[in-house]
């Protein structure tokens, strides 16, 4: 006669190892942005952490919200996730407190990923990053997760849409060509600015829609949340060969 098969229980939720932390907004969550669930594929978790809003986090350094988002974080982690990330690069502020109050792996920004950009970078060559918000994204924000400081940086707080929608929540449509257009034009004139960038990364979870059209307009290999989510997930589930 076999063994019994055992079914090892302990959470609330199956199959969905990744968490995300989910800002309060109303803006819509097209295919690509880390909050449109199709935009993986695999399942995940999501926890929308309440008063937590883009203005607030991105505009105002998060103040007064780790306690929220530590516990929002830890509930996730009981419900079945077994690591966490978040939906706004801003929160690289909260890297290592999340990661010592969940005990498990934490990823929150898209900006982790510019010391491993870097190292592939002929001599010579910089990452530069685009962002949301330049004027508030501060050496803070970079050095908690081992960006230089000195980074090349440019933001989309001049566009027509992508800032006004995301950031300031003026309304809660969003016309996508012209977001498109905000996010590119920051690349443009990152490269314009700084001929030594060699590649970017976008620090805005809600860039990855327009990823491609940034490649394209540049000529330079582009890193976002979805490459740094693609990596961290292939960890928590590593492809099986036999």
């Amino acid at each position: 006669m076999s063994g019994a098969r055992i079914a090892k229980g302990g959470k609330a939720i199956y199959g969905a190892p990744l968490g995300i932390l989910m800002l309060e907004a109303r803006f819509p969550r097209i295919p690509g942005d880390m909050g449109n669930a199709g935009t993986w594929p695999f399942p995940v978790l999501y926890r929308v952490v309440s008063g937590a809003s883009p203005e607030k986090v991105v505009l105002k350094g998060a103040a007064g919200l780790l306690p929220d988002f530590v516990a929002a974080a830890q509930e996730l982690v009981r419900c079945g996730a077994e690591a966490i990330t978040t939906n706004c690069g801003f929160l690289s502020l909260f890297q290592q407190e999340l990661a010592a109050a969940v005990g498990v792996p934490v990823a929150t920004s898209s900006l982790m990923q510019v010391p491993w950009v870097q190292a592939t970078l002929p001599p010579g060559e910089r990452v530069g990053l685009v962002t949301v918000s330049a004027a508030t994204l501060t050496p803070a924000h970079l050095t908690a997760v081992g960006v230089p400081a000195d980074t090349p940086v440019t933001g989309t707080e001049n566009g027509r849409e992508f800032f006004r929608v995301l950031i300031k929540a003026e309304k809660d449509d969003m016309d996508v060509d012209l977001a498109e257009q905000d996010v590119v034009e920051a690349a443009r004139n990152l490269v314009a600015a700084h001929p030594e960038v060699g590649a970017i990364v976008l620090e805005c979870t809600n860039m990855p829609p327009y990823a491609a059209a940034v490649q394209a307009a540049t000529g330079l290999p582009v890193y976002d949340i979805y490459s740094l989510i693609s990596w961290f997930h292939a960890g928590l589930r590593p492809r099986s060969f036999g």
